[in-house]
């Protein structure tokens, strides 16, 4: 691949223009605002000057709403030898291709399943997608150049490339990603009108849960709008799930014993289905973050304080798997939790001990 045209500066059109213009394609960019083209070259993700032929790759990253026109137009002036997009669903900008009539040979869809909680050029960065899942959904009429071309743009973000039906992916990310952004809003706005003495008791525990809270509504209502049935699919199911633990909750205020004992299992039992599910979540290595164990030190807000755990860890000959910050609300200091093999833990906490950190048990 030498030449490459994105069509869409956001977050995802513009990271992957900073990765293939790093490594030597010549990009050129496109978008309905040319301001945020303008930004985007600014940034050095190529040039906003139009291409002079067609281009080896045509990168189309717009809304879901709006992939299929675009992806039609391209694909009608023959912008590109082959077209990709990027649209966090699948099924239904293939189906709209189909009902427009478009030869399908030219194009492949794809997902990064990479994001940020901010969008815009100006939140782009050149190794967004790098050892991220990147999903391909090649069709029957799929050329091999077009495929081919794919896995290149894949390889030269250093993503990990992963072939899947066009809707299986659009369940599954109902599940994993879209079904989630909606809970976390969710639980987020529970807040909104709580008082002022629960917010400031705000810990770990609800930051992550709401993390991905902050994400543009915007964005979210087209992403959705274009996956509606999955969602609501896995939702029913977490709607289930929500009304038979309310019963469950009702069940341990009652009088009876019987009541009680049954609302305790049904309570244990969601709770034990939770961590069979968060087993099989991924972590580093493929392996299961359950099988790290955490070593937590206190540390103070002053520069130098996480580089000095860092080598102090590698002076003890400890490799860190994974690392966390609690912050303590109201305070300079917090908490770091250094996830590492158990069986290093202790001599870990021990290191870090004699050298002055504060570990808590």
């Amino acid at each position: 691949m030498r030449t490459a045209l994105v069509i869409g500066t956001g977050l995802v059109g513009t990271s992957a223009a900073l990765a293939l213009a790093g490594r030597g394609v010549h990009v050129h960019l496109v978008d309905h605002d040319p301001a945020s083209a303008r930004t985007a070259a600014s940034l050095g993700a190529g040039s906003d000057e139009p291409p002079e032929g067609p281009v080896d790759l045509a990168i189309v990253a717009v809304p879901p709403a709006h992939t299929a026109s675009v992806l039609a137009a391209a694909i009608r002036d023959k912008a590109a030898r082959a077209f990709l997009d990027v649209a966090s669903v699948k099924g239904g900008p293939r189906r709209e291709l189909e009902a427009l009539g478009v030869d399908l040979g030219p194009y492949i869809g794809s997902h990064p399943m990479a994001g940020k909680e901010r969008s815009g050029p100006l939140a782009a960065t050149a190794d967004l997608f790098e050892g991220r899942p990147w999903v391909l959904t090649p069709t029957r009429d799929t050329d091999t150049e077009v495929l081919n071309l794919a896995l290149e743009l894949v390889a030269l973000c250093r993503a990990v490339p992963v072939v899947m039906d066009a809707d299986a992916h659009d369940r599954a990310v109902a599940l994993v990603s879209h079904t989630p952004q909606l809970i976390s809003s969710m639980v987020a706005a529970r807040l909104e009108e709580a008082d002022e003495t629960a917010v400031r008791l705000c810990g770990q525990g609800i930051r992550d849960v709401t993390r991905i809270a902050a994400s543009d509504p915007r964005m979210w209502v087209e992403i959705l709008s274009a996956n509606p049935g999955p969602v609501a699919d896995v939702l029913a199911g977490v709607a289930a799930d929500l009304d038979e633990t309310v019963r469950a909750l009702r069940g341990l205020q009652s009088a009876d014993e019987g009541e009680r004992a049954t609302g305790t299992g049904a309570i244990e039992d969601v709770l034990r289905r939770g961590n069979a599910g968060r087993v099989r979540v991924p972590g580093k290595h493929g392996a299961a973050p359950a099988s790290y164990e955490t070593v937590a030190v206190l540390i103070s807000d002053r520069p130098g304080e996480l580089a000095g755990i860092f080598a102090d860890a590698g002076r003890a000959r400890v490799n860190i798997e994974d690392v966390r910050i609690e912050h303590a609300t109201g305070q300079q200091a917090g908490l770091v939790q250094l996830m590492v093999e158990p069986s290093a833990a202790p001599a870990l906490a021990a290191a870090l001990e004699e050298r002055g950190w504060s570990i808590r048990r």
